[in-house]
C-alpha cells in the first residue's frame, strides 16, 4: 500500500509530505496506481520549484518506494499562498486516486501543535 502523509502547521499550512510504499495494484512498471501517485507527486514539487523559485527539500528512493518533501521555513507570504495552492492541488488529485483505488493508498494529515 501506498501510504501519503500530509504534515500541517497550526496554521493549516502544508509543511510537509512523505510518500511511502508500493500500490502493487499491477506489476512493476505496469502499475497505475503507483505511476499516477508519481506523476502527481512530482509534478506539484516541480511546479513548486518552476513557478515560485523555492526549492524544497527532498529525499527520494525510487526502489523503496519513498519521496520526502519538506518546505523551508518563513517563506514569504505571496509566495507562501502560491506554494500552498500547488499543494492543495496536489491533495486533490491524490484524493481522486485515493477514492478511486483506495485498497491500495491511504492519506493521513497530521496537525503540529506549534507553527
Amino acid at each position: 500500500m501506498i501510504n501519503i502523509t500530509i504534515n500541517r502547521t497550526e496554521a493549516n499550512s502544508i509543511q510537509s509530505f512523505v510518500i511511502s510504499g508500493h500500490a502493487f495494484f499491477s506489476a512493476k512498471g505496469t502499475d497505475i496506481v503507483c505511476a499516477g501517485v508519481s506523476a502527481v507527486s512530482v509534478g506539484a514539487i516541480n511546479a513548486v520549484h518552476e513557478l515560485t523559485g523555492v526549492t524544497p527539500d527532498i529525499a527520494i528512493d525510487h526502489e523503496e518506494g519513498f519521496l520526502r518533501c519538506v518546505l523551508p521555513g518563513q517563506l514569504p507570504e505571496g509566495i507562501n499562498e502560491k506554494v500552498q495552492l500547488l499543494l492543495e492541488g496536489m491533495i486533490v488529485s491524490l484524493r481522486a486516486i485515493e477514492e478511486e483505488y483506495g485498497e491500495h493508498i491511504k492519506i493521513t494529515f497530521k496537525k503540529r501543535e506549534v507553527d
